[in-house]
């Protein structure tokens, strides 16, 4: 397995697991029964929780780009040192970014969202020069 697919791999199980600390939040702050039905009036959320959901949304709407970047490479047989760097740092990023999100870290936020972002352009990078 390449770098840049061990990495795809890793990002698609952090993005996959990313719901499970909210959905613990939801249950114990509604209960089971709300937690799992459409309650009118809900409870709100923990802020962190609340911040988590977005963090995974965002996660989920960045894994798309990304998945379809390392699978073009990966189908045209490119693996580059550039592009398995930029695996590896995109998976951390993401990481950090769910964690700053999550835990109110602006600046840390920002910046390791734009990491990752520019991760997916060395991929574009790449395959724009072939």
């Amino acid at each position: 397995m390449t770098t840049e697919l061990l990495y795809l791999t890793l990002t698609t199980l952090l993005t996959a697991v990313l719901w499970i600390p909210y959905i613990i939040n939801r249950i114990v702050v509604r209960g089971p029964k709300e937690a799992m039905g459409y309650p009118d009036n809900p409870a709100p959320q923990s802020p962190w929780a609340q911040r988590l959901m977005k963090a995974h949304q965002n996660a989920v709407e960045n894994l798309v780009v990304f998945a379809s970047l390392v699978l073009i490479t990966q189908s045209l047989g490119v693996s580059t040192e550039a592009t398995a760097t930029a695996s590896v740092v995109y998976f951390w990023m993401r990481m950090a970014h769910a964690v700053a999100f999550t835990f109110k870290i602006p600046f840390l936020r920002t910046i390791s969202f734009l990491i990752s972002f520019g991760a997916q352009m060395v991929f574009v990078w790449t395959l724009l020069s072939l």
